[in-house]
């Protein structure tokens, strides 16, 4: 059924992911047409599915090709959902320029806020509270040291272009100043196509809350609230809740009358969100950050507290209705909470991932939780795009409520194929400064040895489960067996052992069963004492079944990687990958503070080289640079040496665990390994 909402009737969304799947969600509720569209190497992407109808572009960058695309699907409006063009006004301008509606502020208004030195002068001149800081366009790299060097260390180095977090650096020693300007810049202008930077202030303990603004093209402008977003990592949201745990109603009211000022200043129009940053010593101030002029990530907190789709009241204000609700007669009930699912690796410092999804499951029906998901069996996750896969969202009445609404959805998610953040998201919201809302942005880094891994203990069983799996591939089955035909269970002399060894995490895990596993086995890890296992059923493919260990039963999802003949085992959220007999690439004769092979971090493309063969280096000092997700990784001197062997160049692409670089002892210079 195809209706209209005034002259709207049909609405590409100029995006990918989760968020086309969200933003087709209210489309149809509304009976409008909803339009997808996908580069060449996403072809058949879950978003493409969600629409009426899917178009090929040449690229989600490309301004013409995407406006091209709406214009032949005889689309009436462009919703650009967040990250990519929606918030570059070139892109609104040649919407609007085409005849079509554009569902967003205006163009000026994103111009305004978009550049952050301009954005800070206009909200400053309409009384509300900056950070201190300095930045002009056209700035070189002596012009802004000499400016971080002048508001004194600590600082952060800022694009003004874009937002997300990409580009940005906290740096805290003057040496450190000119490297971390270069490859900011380099980060900017991947991510921006501007590679124009400002300097702020370092606020010690941070907290970063926001307000969520509406206005429409009558004047009238409301809040809806604020968001707590201080869990963070690499300056990027990864939990995000409201109302904050940290405000007073004093501050809530000052802020959020901050947040409509600022929205007044730019003539905004549509949905925003205005950044703060709170001191952590002084929780009564606040200070401007920026205002990002598009739905954020973060809206279903907001929605699920007010009751609003916020959705729908972008494409109201863009068929030029006015706001559905005034101030006053907006409510607040209970609490939200969000948390984004990303293709990483906690234990690597978060670096992206990447694989083919074998199995997801999702928390989908249970009480208070929603979710917001573009994954399907059988995707392909690259580095090229953002590595966020889906948002879990609760509300409860109470924070507690909704917080234990959380850590039950995401213990009933698994997502095997790629290594995500999913049983670090349980065990960070378990933590005991984030269960009584102590928060700051530096928390996720501080907390990140103990919470970035699942104890011992449970890889112990996910190595027993693991290879269980393998075991019982190797079973025939029925209930009659002859015992020649089972390669681990039968000899004249009684049960066989049967090993296999495994690399999981870099570290290799030997496993023995000894008997069948479906019956009851032995089964020893690591040399440790032997437990005893029965493990059932094993069905083909992705499967959930039971495990009991030394009399403790519980249930697993399993998968197979038939090209790689990899296994994946998942329970209570966490996940573990085991790559039976194969040492972890590159990790061959590789140790901890000893010079040697040098391996990327993280799939990815080489941004920058800064050595050459034969260069003499320092522990610790840049070698190479490896971008993905437009986000950029300096791969560092594992220790004093000089550069023997280069094995890549700017531009190209490497997997993880790729060999970049080999540093090897000067010689008559202690490499400390006689220690």
């Amino acid at each position: 059924m195809t209706g209209s909402l005034g002259t709207i009737g049909s609405v590409l969304v100029a995006n990918r992911g989760e968020i086309v799947v969200r933003v087709c969600r209210t489309l149809a509720s509304l009976g409008i047409r909803s339009i997808a569209v996908y580069a060449p190497d996403d072809a058949g992407a879950p978003h493409t599915l969600a629409a009426d109808q899917a178009v090929a572009v040449d690229g989600y960058l490309d301004v013409a090709s995407v406006v091209a695309a709406a214009k032949a699907a005889a689309a009436d409006a462009v919703h650009p959902g967040y990250g990519f063009m929606s918030e570059d006004p070139s892109f609104a301008r040649a919407v609007l320029g085409a005849g079509l509606a554009w569902i967003g502020p205006p163009p000026d208004a994103i111009e305004a806020m978009g550049d952050k030195i301009r954005a800070k002068e206009i909200v400053a001149a309409a009384g509300v509270p900056v950070v201190p800081g300095a930045g002009l366009p056209g700035m070189d790299d002596d012009a802004l040291m000499g400016a971080a060097l002048e508001l004194g260390l600590p600082v952060l180095l800022k694009p003004a272009a874009g937002g997300g977090g990409k580009g940005m650096r906290r740096v805290a020693a003057a040496e450190d100043l000119l490297p971390a300007i270069a490859a900011a810049r380099r980060e900017a202008e991947g991510a921006f196509g501007d590679d124009t930077l400002f300097v702020e202030r370092w606020v010690e303990r941070p907290r970063h809350v926001e307000v969520q603004v509406f206005a429409d093209e009558l004047g009238n402008v409301v809040h809806l609230g604020e968001r707590e977003c201080s869990l963070q990592r690499r300056h990027q949201k990864i939990v995000e809740e409201t109302p904050s745990p940290l405000l007073s109603a004093t501050t809530r009211r000052a802020m959020t009358e901050s947040a409509v000022a600022a929205a007044k200043a730019c003539g905004y129009v549509g949905a925003g969100t205005v950044e703060f940053i709170v001191p952590g010593g002084r929780p009564d101030e606040h200070f401007f950050m920026e205002m990002n002029t598009r739905l954020q990530v973060e809206h279903p907190v907001t929605e699920l507290v007010t009751g609003v789709d916020l959705v729908e009241w972008q494409l109201r204000v863009a068929a030029g209705e006015p706001l559905p609700l005034g101030q006053a007669e907006l409510s607040w009930r209970g609490h939200a909470v969000e948390a984004r699912l990303y293709a990483e690796d906690p234990s690597r410092g978060f670096l992206p991932t990447r694989g083919t999804v074998l199995l997801v499951e999702e928390a989908v029906g249970l009480p208070g939780v929603r979710v917001d998901s573009a994954i399907v069996r059988g995707a392909t996750v690259g580095t090229q795009y953002d590595p966020m896969l889906a948002k879990v969202v609760a509300w409860g009445v109470t924070r507690a409520e909704a917080f234990d609404r959380l850590r039950a959805a995401l213990a009933e998610t698994a997502v095997l194929g790629v290594t995500t953040n999913v049983g670090y998201l349980r065990r960070l919201l378990a933590q005991p400064d984030v269960v009584a809302g102590r928060l700051d942005t530096e928390l996720v880094d501080r907390t990140l040895g103990e919470l970035a891994a699942p104890d011992d203990l449970e890889l112990r069983d996910a190595a027993v489960v693991a290879a269980c799996r393998l075991a019982a591939g190797l079973e025939p089955g029925g209930p009659l067996v002859d015992p020649w035909d089972v390669p681990d269970g039968w000899s004249v002399a009684g049960p066989r052992e049967w090993t296999t060894t495994f690399s999981q995490g870099g570290r290799a895990v030997s496993v023995t069963v000894r008997g069948r596993v479906r019956d009851g086995a032995a089964v020893q890890v690591a040399g440790s004492p032997p437990l005893q296992v029965r493990a059932e059923p094993f069905d083909e493919g992705p499967s959930s079944f039971s495990v009991t260990i030394d009399g403790t039963r519980s249930t697993w999802r399993t998968a197979l990687d038939p090209a790689r003949g990899d296994v994946w085992v998942s329970r209570r959220g966490e996940a573990w990958h085991f790559a039976p007999n194969a040492p972890a690439r590159g990790h061959e004769g590789a140790r901890v503070g000893a010079a040697g092979p040098v391996t990327s971090p993280m799939p990815g493309v080489v941004a920058a080289v800064h050595v050459a063969v034969g260069d003499v280096v320092r522990a610790g000092q840049p070698l190479v640079a490896v971008e993905a997700m437009k986000m950029e990784h300096a791969v560092l001197a594992p220790a004093d040496g000089a550069v023997t062997e280069l094995l890549v160049r700017p531009g190209q692409s490497v997997g993880l665990d790729e060999l970049l670089v080999r540093v090897e002892p000067v010689s008559g210079e202690n490499d400390g390994r006689d220690a």
